[in-house]
């Protein structure tokens, strides 16, 4: 049976996540202990004992999510993935967990990933709405139709639901022709910032000069990225396509599809929370989903 293991995205966080891993595996007590390390703060605190608020910092969301889903992952005896992927985020998850880049590495680009992300939501304000009950193509027209203000589809995350990104004032006329179309529900996220969108562009150009500077390793296993949703073990295509992931759209729905189509059986989550689990079953209900614990 073809296992493929998923990484989730900014938004799983909760608070307590990563603790149990803590008090009861002490390979992932030293990694955790290495991340405080390597970050210069203690981000176990923030996300054993912190608030809601405190965990939806996106300097303190990114690098939570992705500590908790790969120490989940390479602690796991069971961990043999044939294949990967992660949404967003989950991207550079997955790429630890295959083996491309070192847990150290891993994070530093994670951290600088949010730093960037952050400043570039700060130099730009902007959101993001979940488009729910519109076919993708009338969501593209309506995004394309809407010239003088940047709109664009954003996570195309299951059939039916398409999350679009932009400024403030083009998701709120978006938002009302998307209603008048047709769509179920039209709703704003609370989220700082159009992430997969061209108001990304600073922070694209900040982490290629990262990522052209770390080393990446021949992957163990393909990974399935956001960018084209084709399986890759090239590590030039791995770069570009992780670069390029910060102003262009998540191609989740897509990448599962295709993953289904090479083998896939079986789609095991790594990380807090399922979201990814109740996407995958959306788009092929005849995958089995499954928690790596």
């Amino acid at each position: 049976m073809k296992k493929a293991y998923i990484f989730p995205g900014q938004g799983a966080q909760f608070s307590g996540m990563g603790k149990e891993l803590y008090d009861t595996k002490p390979e992932a007590n030293q990694l955790f202990d290495q991340a405080n390390k390597i970050l210069g703060f203690e981000i176990t605190k923030i996300m054993f004992e912190g608030t809601d608020e405190q965990l939806k910092e996106t300097k303190v969301t990114q690098p939570a999510v992705f500590l908790h889903s790969v120490i989940n992952a390479i602690v796991n005896p069971d961990f043999k993935p044939d294949m990967v992927a992660g949404h967003s985020l989950g991207e550079f998850s997955a790429l630890v967990a295959n083996g491309t880049l070192s847990f150290e590495d891993g994070l530093k680009l994670v951290y600088k990933r949010a730093l960037a992300m952050q400043k570039a939501c700060e130099i730009n304000p902007s959101t993001m709405a979940a488009i729910i009950g519109l076919e993708d193509e009338k969501v593209e027209q309506i995004c394309a139709s809407i010239t003088e203000e940047i709109v664009v589809p954003a996570n195309y995350n299951c059939p039916g639901q398409l999350v679009i990104s932009g400024s403030n004032k083009g998701i709120e006329i978006a938002c009302e022709k998307m209603k008048e179309a047709g769509a179920k529900r039209a709703l704003p996220l609370s989220v700082g910032g159009a992430f997969h969108s061209p108001l990304m562009e600073p922070a694209r150009e900040e982490l290629a000069k990262a990522i052209e500077q770390t080393t990446f390793s021949t992957p163990k296993c393909p990974i399935y990225q956001n960018f084209n949703a084709e399986s890759s073990v090239d590590i030039s295509n791995i770069k570009a396509n992780l670069i390029a992931q910060l102003t262009a759209p998540v191609r989740w729905s897509q990448s599962v599809q295709q993953m289904v189509a090479d083998g896939a059986e079986i789609f095991i989550e790594s990380g807090p929370g399922k979201v990814l689990q109740g996407l995958v079953k959306k788009i092929n209900r005849e995958s089995e989903v499954d928690q790596l614990t």
